[in-house]
Order: structure tokens, then C-alpha cells, then sequence
């Protein structure tokens, strides 16, 4: 540690602060990476491999190959000459060797379980999110749709314009009718003037 001046004086500094840092602790430089005991593993590989394995024994080929390997070995067992048995009656190593198989294979089915899990959650999240898109699309499209009916209610439509059309027709040829009985412009006599000019 640096001395520190303090009025005219040197101090060095001592105590707790001083203690804890050592002459090779600094905080403006990482850490040095510890040794690790353990070895490390890529998680996503042994993620990938342990769904293959969890995949083979789910299958009926695993059944297969299982059930030949344990009849084989105990036909062997039973039948072989004394001194070529590995593994007598109560076949211990052989139940030895099914424990282990069975210890080591439900973890790994486990994990392949979890990343399926895991798999399915982003899934989910995902249709979620596309599902309130699509909501909100078919909210907009409906908002639309009623303004176009709103507008349209105000254009006037082919069936409105055939009406109009039919009732002047109607009215023409009542005239047209009229006109025969009564002259080219019947007038209100009284007045000297048609009565549409009223």
C-alpha cells in the first residue's frame, strides 16, 4: 500500500482494508480462473445425447437386444462348462449389471423429459404470443369491416338505385297516362298556370 500524507507526516495504511486486499488483488482486473475438480461438458451435447439414449430405449429394438443379451447370458450361465461361467444360478452380476443399467437410465430419461419440458414451454410462449397477434389482426379486420359497412350504408347501392329508377318509370308512365286524358300540359284552368309550376 501507498503511504499517505497527512500533514507533513507519512501514514501507512493498516487494519481491515489493508488485510483484506493483498498485494495482488486488484479490482480493476478480473479474477484468475480457478482449477475445477470436475471435468466440464458441453450441456447442450450431453443434453442431445442423453434424448438419443432416452429415444433407443423407449423403442422395441432396445426390447429385442435386451431380452436376447439376458437369455443369452443365462443359457450360457446354465449350460457352459463349469469353468467357462462367469456368472452362476443366482446370476448376481447379471442383476448387478440390470441395476446399473436401470440406475443410469432413468436420469438420462429424466433429462431428455426436462429439455422436452423446456421445449414445449417456449413452444406454448410462442403460440401464445401468436395467438394474440391473430386476435388483434381479426379485432382490427372487424373494426374495419364495420366502418366499410357504416361508409357503404351512406353510397347508394345498385338494389337503391333500381328502386329509384322503377318508381320514375312509374311516375313517367303515370304522367305519360295522364298526358292522353287530359293534353300535353294539364293546367290549372282557374289560374292560367300548370300546377307543377306552383
Amino acid at each position: 500500500m501507498a503511504p499517505e500524507r497527512e500533514g507533513g507526516r507519512e501514514r501507512v495504511v493498516s487494519g481491515a482494508t489493508a488485510a483484506s486486499r493483498g498485494p495482488r488483488t486488484r479490482l480493476d482486473q478480473p479474477r484468475p480462473p480457478r482449477r475445477r475438480i470436475l471435468p466440464e461438458w458441453d450441456p447442450e451435447a450431453f443434453g442431445r445425447l442423453s434424448e438419443r439414449v432416452a429415444r433407443f430405449i423407449g423403442t422395441g429394438r432396445f426390447l429385442v437386444w435386451m431380452t436376447v443379451v439376458i437369455v443369452v447370458w443365462v443359457l450360457w450361465n446354465i449350460a457352459a462348462p463349469s469353468d467357462l461361467r462367469w456368472d452362476e444360478y443366482p446370476f448376481i452380476f447379471l442383476t448387478l449389471v440390470l441395476s446399473l443399467q436401470a440406475s443410469y437410465a432413468a436420469p438420462l430419461i429424466l433429462l431428455a423429459q426436462n429439455r422436452q419440458d423446456d421445449r414445449d414451454r417456449v413452444n406454448l410462449e410462442q403460440d401464445r404470443r401468436q395467438n394474440e397477434r391473430s386476435i388483434a389482426d381479426t379485432e382490427y379486420l372487424t373494426r374495419e369491416i364495420a366502418a366499410l359497412r357504416i361508409g357503404l350504408g351512406e353510397v347508394a347501392t345498385r338494389d337503391w338505385m333500381r328502386s329509384e329508377l322503377q318508381d320514375v318509370m312509374k311516375e313517367l308512365e303515370d304522367r305519360h297516362n295522364g298526358h292522353h286524358e287530359h293534353g300535353v300540359f294539364p293546367a290549372d284552368r282557374s289560374h292560367g298556370r300548370d300546377v307543377d309550376d306552383r
